[in-house]
């Protein structure tokens, strides 16, 4: 994969978020997999990302996702393999439907006003939408170290609004489906103010931090879930 694609795909704290990437690419048997659907697909990273592996998708947000993301898709000449809908994650109109739906960091935007109830109820629609032994690739930002509790607070005009997830609330909210997968990683990259800084601070991250640090420490989680 080039440099270029892996930023079209994740498009912010790439190195760290590109972790989740790597995992859904090894740890899916994509031969099976037919029909998709990305959630909060805002500029379709993860929509091009399954049209570029020959899938049927559905790329949605909660609304007018095509003006937002078709350019991306026209650019790589995949847009016959994608289809445009506005859906919202806690009324998903499918059942039992995709081989693998993915996100990536919607739930704690949607859990604003620390409505824990309709985090879990994003699972459950993901749950129905999927055929049986379908897949959910996740990739959501946790609640992570007090230190980052504060700055996000201090310094992001949305961090007093999203409800940041734990490891515990995540494992909670995967209860139904018949197997997961969870893993951590980020320390340090998420403090960046820009690619660049955020980069080199993954290299740290790399190196040392995801290794000796627990992790409720760390900002990101990311896994697969099988129904």
């Amino acid at each position: 994969m080039t440099k270029e694609l892996q930023n079209d795909i994740i498009q912010w704290d790439i190195k760290s978020w590109s972790k989740a990437l790597s995992y859904w690419e090894s740890n899916v048997d994509w031969e099976k997999i037919q029909d998709g659907l990305e959630l909060g697909g805002r500029e379709g990273g993860l929509s091009l990302w399954l049209a570029l592996k020959g899938k049927k998708t559905v790329c949605s947000d909660l609304k007018d996702v095509q003006s937002t993301a078709e350019k991306l898709h026209l650019s790589y000449d995949i847009t016959s393999l994608i289809t445009y809908q506005d859906i919202d994650a806690t009324d998903i109109p499918y059942e039992n439907h995709f081989d693998v739906i993915v996100f990536k960091s919607i739930i704690g935007g949607i859990g604003r006003g620390d409505n824990s109830e309709i985090q879990q109820k994003v699972f459950k629609e993901i749950y129905k939408a999927l055929k049986p032994g379908g897949k959910l690739l996740f990739a959501e930002n946790l609640i992570a170290s007090p230190f980052h509790q504060f700055l996000r607070k201090r310094f992001v005009n949305w961090g007093n609004a999203w409800r940041y997830v734990s490891v515990k609330e995540m494992k909670g909210f995967l209860k139904d489906f018949s197997s997961y997968e969870l893993k951590t990683t980020g320390v340090l990259a998420t403090f960046g103010r820009n690619e660049k800084q955020r980069n080199s601070l993954s290299k740290i991250d790399e190196l040392l931090l995801n290794k000796v640090c627990p992790n409720n420490w760390k900002y990101i989680s990311f896994g697969i879930a099988v129904k």
